[in-house]
């Protein structure tokens, strides 16, 4: 029988740490959204309409790329302090790609990468030993 291939998913709208937990250790990736990289860039627009156009659009993308990582695993836990957590289960839950993967979402306030490892090591020895 092969290994359940676990992630912790801690995350914002802007920003996603991605832990892999393996035998021995995490493997921590981090992703940003492109609205993230905009931000940075100071870009404004003085067109309210076209600049939630474009935050949708970078949301949406942002999201896609976690789905792309997340359906090689088979058990995830997304947390964070926002409702992106949430956006991102309701968009998976609808894919039947998803469908055989355990995805679950916790709340959780900022936390430091240490903290974000050890909550990941804590949720999945709590939930499967």
């Amino acid at each position: 029988m092969k290994p359940t291939k676990r992630l912790g998913i801690w995350m914002d709208h802007s920003i996603a740490h991605l832990m892999e937990l393996t035998k021995d250790s995490i493997v921590t990736k981090t992703i940003e959204s492109e609205s993230k990289i905009q931000e940075k860039e100071q870009h404004t627009s003085k067109d309210e309409s076209l600049k939630l156009n474009k935050e949708q659009n970078y949301h949406a993308a942002f999201f896609k790329k976690l789905g792309d990582v997340i359906k090689d695993f088979d058990e995830v836990v997304l947390f964070g302090p926002t409702s992106a957590k949430n956006e991102l289960l309701n968009i998976l839950r609808d894919n039947h790609l998803f469908e055989k993967i355990k995805i679950e979402v916790k709340s959780a306030d900022k936390m430091t990468e240490n903290q974000q490892q050890a909550f990941v090591k804590e949720y999945f020895n709590t939930t499967y030993n």
